[in-house]
């Protein structure tokens, strides 16, 4: 298989809904997909224009600066506080990471891939192109023999399911048992909500706690599009075992997959700052609070969304029906479907617009419920 055998880009079949919704005498308020609204902090923005002078190539592996960053940013913030230079690499955010990570480590047609039930698109994508089988799979007793990549997503997008330390313990174990890599993408792990996560941090798969004293087959992916407003940076890194991350550096030194030096540089700055981090998390907590109360007084059931950047909704019908309810409102969702057959009821909802436009939204979603 390759890229062309892949089917058309889902987001496509979107169309209509945005053409119905933004046709609301209000305007749309477009809840489709998670890309930051919010200015980039001017700290970081500086430090960009900073780092403007680069003749030189920059490095695959990642400066001495920022792989340091990188290093103190997973002590303080993810309770991870042995790892090493060699344990971490920036990427060109965190999308092409998950569609080559196959490619990457080697892996080709008879492996298997493992996702998360209710999945980003993109876990299937990497599998697919190198012609491995990619399975469906949440239970790590039932992850099958055979598995050479294992992908949990804590917490989860769509769903906002978060793995506490007692599970990702029980997922390290099961994927050493089938010599897999496991590879935990931990992207909005700064956005605990509910429960436990309104006082604790929500747990890393490098977390001493789970890894029982070595990061072997480990691998923990980040990226700041959400937590620092870099989408357009295109900023993420991974972290964990340095056999694994030494194996993947050399593939990305051939492919000459090499974050800009300007991009790394402001990244360094941006993990050493967590005041715009915490000040961020404010903005989504003010939209989360409107918008939920709304979609459950209009009869929406959430479904997990304890932690992440989502609000994973249903009525209990086939998720385009409420594609078009929700349209007919000026609100624009993102399909269950596009998650996996497990979700043909829910939709998904970005807390990424403007205040004013969730407002509208949760105005909109009141009065249709009377």
């Amino acid at each position: 298989m390759s890229v062309r055998d892949l089917a058309d880009y889902p987001w496509d079949a979107v169309a209509p809904y945005r053409e119905r919704a933004a046709a609301h005498p209000g305007g749309i308020v477009d809840l489709a997909i998670g890309s930051p609204v919010d200015p980039t902090p001017e700290i970081i923005r500086r430090a960009l224009a900073e780092a403007t002078d680069a003749h030189s190539y920059p490095q695959t592996v990642g400066t001495p600066t920022l792989r340091e960053a990188i290093v103190e940013w997973y002590a303080r913030r993810r309770g991870v506080p042995d790892l090493r230079v060699d344990n971490v690499m920036p990427t060109i955010g965190s999308k092409e990471l998950v569609a080559l990570l196959p490619t990457l480590l080697g892996l080709g047609a008879g492996d298997i891939v493992v996702q998360p039930k209710v999945a980003y698109p993109t876990y299937a994508v990497g599998g697919a192109v190198v012609g491995a089988t990619v399975v469906s799979e949440d239970d790590p007793s039932r992850w099958p023999e055979g598995a050479k990549l294992i992908w949990i997503n804590t917490p989860g997008n769509p769903d906002g399911r978060t793995w506490t330390v007692d599970e990702l313990t029980a997922a390290v174990c099961r994927a050493r048992e089938l010599g897999a890599v496991l590879a935990s993408d931990e992207c909005y792990a700064e956005l605990g909500w509910e429960g436990r996560w309104e006082s604790e941090p929500v747990p890393s798969v490098l977390d001493p706690r789970v890894t029982g004293g070595t990061r072997s087959g480990l691998l923990s992916v980040y990226s700041l599009s959400k937590q620092s407003n870099l989408a357009g940076y295109r900023a993420a890194f991974i972290a964990g075992c340095a056999r694994v991350v030494g194996d993947v550096l050399t593939a990305r030194k051939h492919l000459g997959l090499m974050p800009p030096a300007p991009v790394q540089h402001a990244m360094a700055v941006a993990l050493r700052d967590d005041e715009h981090v915490a000040a961020q998390k404010e903005r989504y907590r003010a939209r989360r609070a409107l918008l939920k109360p709304a979609l459950l007084e209009a009869g929406f059931r959430i479904d997990g969304s304890e932690a992440g950047l989502y609000l994973w909704a249903t009525e209990g019908r086939d998720a385009w029906e409420s594609m078009d309810r929700l349209a007919g409102l000026g609100i624009l969702a993102g399909p269950g479907p596009f998650y996996g057959a497990h979700s043909a009821e829910h939709v998904r909802l970005s807390l990424t617009a403007p205040l004013e436009r969730i407002e509208a939204a949760a105005t909109r979603l009141r009065s249709s419920a009377s």
